[in-house]
């Protein structure tokens, strides 16, 4: 009898010492203080005056994916010679442009057919970028890795957003009339 009310408390015992062990595991991981606080997502006075200079839809998202690839270009330029803060607020430009075309399309509905065809331009162009921030991703020191993860992902967004126009229901309706 005295072997049955023992289990208990073997029990209870090797429960407190797993978990007193994990907290002492958790406290002893480090806390990383030192990343990098994401870049101001901006677009240059230069970059405005020529995208508010086009007013065709088309040739608007055209300079954009231009831009951004402008954009992208000087961040692994400045990455390869080492000055990371200045490549980090490229990247924010780059998402500055992302942000302002979405938003362009989104205000754009003077000729259906006309700006679907360019949320798909923009759609396909936004490919490119994926496999290029993903080296600079796996290049670049841990401070700065998850701004660019984060810009990862929402880079899969905002493809998801202009792709979702294509299938709504005022293009292909569910009914037949």
């Amino acid at each position: 009898m005295r072997a049955r009310s023992a289990r208990p408390i073997l029990f209870l015992f090797a429960g407190a010492v797993i978990f007193c062990s994990l907290g002492t595991y958790a406290s002893a991981q480090p806390i990383n203080d030192d990343v990098a606080p994401p870049p101001l997502k901006f677009m240059s006075k230069d970059e405005q005056a020529r995208l508010g200079a086009e007013t065709s839809v088309k040739k608007h998202t055209k300079l954009a994916l231009e831009l951004m690839s402008e954009r992208l270009k000087q961040a692994e330029a400045l990455m390869a010679k080492g000055d990371l803060d200045e490549m980090y607020k490229q990247l924010g430009g780059f998402q500055g442009l992302m942000d302002d075309t979405l938003e362009f399309l989104d205000k754009s509905d003077q000729d259906v057919g006309k700006v679907l065809n360019n949320y798909k331009r923009f759609e396909i162009g936004l490919r490119e970028f994926r496999p290029r921030l993903e080296l600079i991703r796996r290049e670049i020191p841990a401070r700065y890795e998850p701004y660019v993860r984060n810009l990862i992902g929402y880079l899969r967004a905002a493809r998801r957003k202009a792709i979702e126009p294509l299938f709504s229901d005022t293009v292909v309706p569910r009914t037949k009339p």
